[in-house]
């Protein structure tokens, strides 16, 4: 079903631990991810319908929900995008996005510790426990800056 019998395993296996079936659906759309990261749930669908042609967009929906409520999957919404999916949770990554073409790359946490940002609190706010902070970077890729000749900043 997934591209190692490894990673169907794993993927099985965190199914049980949240209490939910091992259904081939699941296990397509979590390998749709895996293979694709940062696809919108059409991508998501017409890669999981590789391997299962009848799958449903609506089961695709539901499936894509149910595993980020879980925590299984991260979902993040670039600006003027559809939501992006991805397999990598838990570790407080960020995103940079190029504006010209929409290619997305992880960044790693870019100082400290998780959260990595400290706020600021203004006197007189109720502060809170910050958990994760979500960065999103936007420029232009190196590719766009080659074919439209723009000039390369750091």
């Amino acid at each position: 079903m997934t591209d190692s019998l490894g990673s169907t395993d794993a993927w099985a296996g965190a199914l049980r631990a949240h209490g939910r079936r091992v259904t081939k659906q699941r296990l397509a759309v979590l390998a749709a991810v895996e293979r694709h990261p940062h696809s919108p749930a059409e991508g998501i669908l017409a890669a999981a319908r590789e391997e299962l042609p009848d799958l449903t967009a609506q089961s695709v929906y539901v499936v894509l929900g149910d595993l980020t409520e879980l925590q299984m999957l991260r979902r993040f919404e670039p600006p003027h995008s559809p939501a992006l999916y991805e397999t990598r949770v838990g570790d407080n990554h960020h995103h940079a996005v190029c504006v010209s073409c929409g290619r997305v790359e992880d960044v790693e946490c870019a100082v400290g510790h998780a959260p990595c940002l400290t706020p600021h609190w203004e006197a007189g706010s109720k502060p809170m426990t910050i958990q994760i902070a979500d960065v999103l970077y936007q420029g232009v890729c190196e590719e766009c800056q080659r074919n439209q000749k723009l000039p390369t900043r750091n």
